[in-house]
């Protein structure tokens, strides 16, 4: 039972980790594209499938397209993402270079970050909620004594709390990210 709730508490985490990934700090980084997609061939694909992504300098990401009539499709799509992103080509790649960020632009950043972390503290907090209902199940169900269901309480909270803990850290790291100038 304990492992499948600090499975479903990983998962949070991950999720957390990957939505972050899309916040943009003063670093340029392949990951703000993870969710820009392009029209290839009347389907849906997304960037890192039908190019070559890469960061050549802190504030700067390469994207190759392996065909070259796929340059005005990916630069729209970048332009119509919420990244707000102006892409420009030479004919061969794409070139998109990170403005800097303004100190009231890395607090809008600072305020979402928190938000995404709060959301995967409400997640682990359900988790734990219904791990918890599951206990109080197992004592009208199986017949646990009332010292089993308090140990089992005892060692849901632990895990909750190091989770909780673990989201404050990711959280944290990603702030002084987007502060650091």
């Amino acid at each position: 039972m304990i492992g499948s709730l600090e499975e479903r508490m990983k998962k949070s985490i991950s999720a957390l980790k990957s939505e972050l990934a899309t916040v943009r700090t003063g670093r340029a980084s392949i990951s703000l594209l993870d969710h820009v997609t392009v029209d290839y061939y009347g389907s849906e694909m997304p960037l890192n499938q039908v190019a070559t992504l890469s960061v050549p300098e802190p504030r700067m990401i390469l994207i190759a397209p392996w065909e070259k009539n796929m340059i005005p499709v990916i630069e729209k799509a970048i332009m119509t993402s919420d990244l707000g992103l102006n892409p420009s080509n030479d004919g061969a790649a794409i070139r998109i270079v990170l403005p800097e960020l303004t100190e009231e632009r890395r607090h809008e950043f600072v305020k979402q970050v928190r938000q995404y972390g709060e959301k995967a503290k409400v997640a682990v907090r359900n988790i734990r909620r219904d791990a918890n209902d599951e206990v109080k199940h197992k004592i009208k169900d199986e017949g646990i004594s009332e010292d089993e269901s308090k140990r089992l309480a005892d060692q849901i909270q632990k895990v909750t709390d190091r989770y909780i803990h673990e989201i404050d850290q990711v959280i944290e790291h990603k702030e002084k990210d987007i502060l650091t100038i």
